[in-house]
């Protein structure tokens, strides 16, 4: 049991890390990726276009805290 919880737990930091933020918009991203997939709409940008949200917002949330 001391495994499986250790192994929670780096999967946790590993997905979470230290901003959760970033983590629940790239869940998000995908989401609304897979949603899309379903309509005759091509949905390869998305994640890419949030990523390109994302990333700059966490790293000027960053630096603000630093």
């Amino acid at each position: 049991m001391r495994r499986v919880k250790a192994f929670l737990a780096f999967c946790y930091d590993f997905v979470i890390g230290d901003d959760w933020t970033v983590a629940a918009a790239v869940a998000a991203a995908l989401a609304i990726t897979y949603a899309v997939s379903k309509t005759s709409v091509p949905a390869w940008w998305i994640v890419p276009a949030a990523t390109a949200v994302i990333f700059p917002l966490s790293l000027r949330r960053a630096t603000r805290r630093g």
